[in-house]
């Protein structure tokens, strides 16, 4: 088996972020490595060769699922052929884990090393998953400090690396710091998503709060645009709404910082906000049937990865019933006219400096895969001489 030829697949778009800073990473460690796969825009830059597009099967939700199933399917046998293809020794899969424990399933049987980087969430829901990743992963490199006794004590080897946005997200002075007591207007950032299902449910419902905001208070509305998404598609929901809008795909921590409130839906967005320490209320609505399911499963005070890293509830979350334009606009007014409300939330919020680890997270990241393939690769060539 080829120890150099690597397959990578990364879903959504902060995946394809952090599998785009970890593969750079670990060229520089060993140039030979040859990585091929799924991914995104990120990726691709980064010299990835893309067998499939990840925006294919990035969506939330079970009825979503099902109208992208036949698709994944077909790019899940397309991956796993080309492994076979080109006798790759490894994998690295990030996040994604509806897709990439399947995958991981199905290349471990063929006798190929998984690495998973930025696990999977087993310990906010689907712990059952923890049976089949303690068989199918050979080792897990976790993003949070509290996940590596979490998955120890289910018998996965996990290695904590930190979480690559403390990179990836500068120290920026913030429009609060430079106006202690604003007289407006506001500057309010939209943040909906990086799915295109999950802007069709929530982007409506921000810019119909924004709507009802600006009655209350003057404000300038900005869109933070993922990379997976067109700027088309988000203008049909902007032009519907009769808002004007800014909308950022550059400098998109800049423009956080610059903005006195964010809403933002919730995922790996919220910490992006949080670490610019803009004040921000969390957001987000799926279909009903995949929330109840949700409901089930899941067993923890909070649903935001800030509040969750935080352990304790420092932004404001509008869930499902509660995500309505006019009780998000309330909130944002009480946040907005709360001087000592702004504060108390960014001094919580500059925790998550702390809580994320040091800088260096990609790299280490990369270390210790460039290291166990090298270390999995020796053993294997000691074996194959003394037979």
């Amino acid at each position: 088996m080829d120890f150099r030829s690597l397959l990578m697949v990364a879903g959504e778009a902060s995946g394809d972020l952090h599998s785009a800073r970890l593969l750079t990473e670990m060229r520089g460690l060993d140039p030979e490595i040859e990585a091929f796969g799924m991914g995104g825009r990120e990726l691709r830059e980064a010299g990835l060769e893309i067998l499939a597009d990840s925006e294919e099967i990035s969506v939330v939700g079970i009825s979503e699922a099902l109208k992208v199933l036949p698709r994944a399917r077909e790019i899940f046998r397309e991956l796993v052929s080309a492994v076979g293809e080109r006798d790759s020794a490894a994998a690295v899969l990030v996040d994604s884990p509806d897709f990439n424990l399947r995958l991981a399933k199905a290349l471990r049987g063929q006798g190929r090393k998984i690495v998973y980087y930025i696990s999977p969430q087993v310990w906010a829901w689907r712990k059952g998953r923890l049976r089949l990743i303690s068989k199918v992963v050979d080792r897990m490199l976790v993003v949070l400090p509290f996940e590596v006794d979490f998955y120890r004590r289910h018998g996965v080897d996990a290695i904590y690396v930190g979480h690559p946005l403390v990179d990836e997200v500068p120290r920026l002075e913030h429009v609060w710091d430079r106006a202690a007591d604003p007289a407006g207007p506001f500057t309010i950032a939209l943040l909906p998503g990086s799915r295109k299902s999950e802007v069709e449910s929530i982007l409506p419902t921000l810019l119909e709060a924004a709507r009802l905001l600006g009655r209350h208070v003057e404000i300038r509305l900005r869109l933070i645009q993922a990379s997976s998404l067109e700027r088309g598609f988000l203008e049909n929901f902007v032009e519907a709404s009769g808002l004007e809008v800014e909308y950022v795909e550059e400098g998109r921590f800049s423009a956080l910082a610059e903005s006195h409130l964010a809403l933002c839906a919730s995922g790996t967005a919220t910490l992006e906000v949080g670490l610019t320490g803009t004040p921000m209320i969390v957001v987000y609505r799926v279909r009903l049937w995949t929330y109840l399911l949700g409901r089930m499963l899941v067993r923890l005070p909070n649903v935001s990865l800030v509040n969750l890293v935080l352990e304790k509830r420092v932004v404001e979350e509008m869930i499902q019933g509660r995500a309505k334009p006019d009780a998000i606009c309330d909130e944002a007014v009480r946040l907005l006219t709360n001087q000592d409300r702004i504060r108390r939330m960014r001094s919580s919020l500059e925790e998550l400096w702390v809580r994320l680890g040091e800088s260096g997270a990609s790299r280490r990241a990369a270390t210790e895969i460039v290291r166990y393939l090298q270390e999995t690769s020796g053993r294997t060539a000691r074996k194959d001489s003394q037979v």
